[in-house]
């Protein structure tokens, strides 16, 4: 699969033309994505490192293999909420075997082409649980934001809120110095014209303010990535990031909780199949909303399905060479876009880009503060919290899109992403459901309406049918039939306007008809499209005495009646 899309690649004659614009794109979103990447894992609670092979690893497996020419791929906000949880239960292990779940999950989705249905998800359900998502990652930045040291409260939000507002008294001055300069610089550069990324201006003078402090005996210590994370390297213990590429690992022989290797196990399978699920519709959700974005910046159009195998693929990938959950980035992409990005090349540029970084700068890197990843965080929680798509959901959609983004956003902020997930898809099923039900009607046809020639027919009563006939509203649509008079011999059923009729009409409709036959009534059905005729027929509707009659037209009926009569 991999050596057909580098010949499809190498066939496209766009990527020789385009190649300098590409490399230039693929290095600005590399230098954008590098301490993205280090700080979305910091935030799932696994060391820097791991964000960085998820962005190299996915990275290039998926613009080889996805379905969109100019998506990037690694690790997202969107992710974390899920994935902290994960790590502090089941360790890295569990979170990369959790991620082999998940992208076996995606590849299903793309195979059973669920793209399409994934992609209309309403939007209050999207934007609560991106807004919930954003506000837990906000909050979360206060503890290195501000140098707190809070003691381990649980793994709930309100418990951490807790820890935090506690541990208040211990703020670090000069924590919060340094994250105040970042966070400044990163807002106001925006403002600077020019194709510096504000990322790299902003922890350059991160760095630049961290070492003056940690450089001076005068001075407290500023905390950096070296003074947090440790490595280990042929039995050499190292600080901050090691200067390696990705290597192969198989993930159930990395650590768990408690230090040992996670295992493999259909017990430990089982556990991790609800975070699996989560990552899998979070991922297969962004990856197609990305790729939908960019196709408006660029005017073309992606392979849904395609794209869902790609991150599948990628996902499965990047967990055996030490890598988080990778799905494809809004904020990278646009970027990547706006840099000149058009084809894979610029995705596989970035990766490579990173890769170098880890190799070359990984001692520069490790002296990172960490207020300053706080910093970049609170930015990208911010951008995905879409303050003022939920104020204006709040106040001015209708009542049921309000309570479906209230309901997914506090269930994703308070209880748990797993919950927010299935409750989301659940409300949204409803909600799809009840508006559907009230499109559907079935109206007597009186003696006002232009076919009402069969008034002429004493006992014959003709019912219109509009809108679909399923689960949702065959039963509201039908219900009325039940209530015919009893002088009525015929009732015929107009469905000219039906265009789906699903098992539960069909047993409705059956058990309408027997009951109307018990007290001497038939039913008919007329104008009954080919296509429903033969599901008809084939759950066996017109077999037997089923009380059911079906016609062509209501002047065939009228005709029938005549004869009999």
């Amino acid at each position: 699969m991999i050596a057909a899309a580098l010949r499809e690649a190498l066939a496209d004659k766009s990527l020789i033309s385009s190649l300098p614009q590409n490399l230039m794109a693929g290095i600005t979103v590399g230098i954008v994505a590098l301490p993205l990447s280090m700080g979305l894992a910091i935030a799932s609670g696994v060391p820097p490192q791991h964000g960085l092979y998820t962005a190299i690893i996915g990275g290039i497996l998926i613009a080889l293999l996805g379905g969109s020419r100019v998506n990037i791929s690694g690790p997202t906000a969107a992710f974390v909420v899920v994935l902290l949880p994960v790590v502090q239960q089941y360790g890295l292990g569990g979170l990369l075997l959790s991620g082999v779940m998940a992208g076996v999950m995606m590849i299903g989705f793309g195979l059973f082409r669920l793209g399409r249905l994934i992609q209309v998800i309403p939007y209050p359900v999207i934007v609560g649980f991106t807004s919930g998502i954003g506000t837990v990652i906000g909050f979360l930045q206060l503890k290195d934001f501000l140098g707190l040291q809070p003691e381990d409260t649980g793994i709930s939000f309100l418990e951490k809120i807790r820890g935090l507002a506690v541990a208040l008294p211990s703020l670090r001055w000069q924590e919060l110095l340094v994250g105040a300069l970042t966070l400044a610089t990163l807002i106001l550069w925006k403002r600077v014209p020019g194709r510096i990324p504000a990322y790299l201006v902003a922890l350059l003078l991160g760095l630049g303010l961290a070492a003056l402090f940690n450089g001076n005996a005068n001075l407290p210590d500023i905390d950096t990535i070296a003074s947090r994370f440790r490595f280990e390297i042929g039995g050499v213990i190292g600080a901050g990031i090691p200067p390696i590429a990705p290597h192969f690992v198989l993930p159930w022989n990395l650590p768990g909780p408690d230090g040992n290797p996670i295992g493999l196990s259909i017990g430990m399978l089982q556990s991790l199949t609800g975070a699996a699920l989560a990552i899998a519709l979070l991922g297969a959700l962004e990856s197609l909303l990305c790729a939908t974005v960019a196709d408006g910046m660029t005017g073309e159009r992606h392979n849904p399905d395609s794209e869902l195998i790609g991150q599948g693929i990628g996902n499965i990938g990047v967990a055996f060479f030490g890598g988080i959950p990778v799905t494809a980035a809004i904020a990278r992409t646009a970027t990547n876009i706006r840099s000149g990005g058009s084809t894979p090349v610029a995705a596989i540029v970035h990766g490579l880009f990173i890769l170098l970084a880890i190799l070359l700068l990984a001692p520069i890197l490790s002296r990172v503060p960490m207020a300053s990843m706080a910093a970049v965080l609170m930015i990208v929680a911010w951008n995905m919290s879409e303050v003022r798509h939920a104020a204006r959901i709040v106040t001015r959609a209708p009542r049921p899109d309000v309570m479906v983004f209230l309901v997914c956003y506090s269930l994703t902020v308070l209880v748990d992403m797993q919950v927010a997930v299935a409750v989301g898809l659940a409300l949204a099923s409803v909600l799809f459901i009840k508006r559907i039900t009230e499109l559907t009607e079935t109206s007597v046809i009186d003696t006002q309406h232009p076919h009402a020639e069969h008034q002429q027919i004493e006992g014959l009563v003709v019912y219109d049918v509009n809108g679909p006939l399923f689960f949702g509203a065959a039963h509201k649509a039908l219900k009325v039939l039940s209530a015919v008079d009893r002088r009525v011999h015929t009732v015929v059923l107009d469905i000219k306007d039906v265009n789906l009729l699903d098992t539960t009409a069909m047993s409705n409709l059956e058990s309408i008809a027997q009951e109307l036959a018990e007290r001497g009534t038939s039913l008919c059905l007329i104008h009954v499209k080919p296509e429903l005729q033969q599901k008809m027929k084939r759950y066996g509707l017109f077999r037997g005495n089923k009380g059911i009659q079906l016609a062509d037209n209501l002047d065939e009926v009228i005709g029938n009646l005549r004869a009999t009569a």
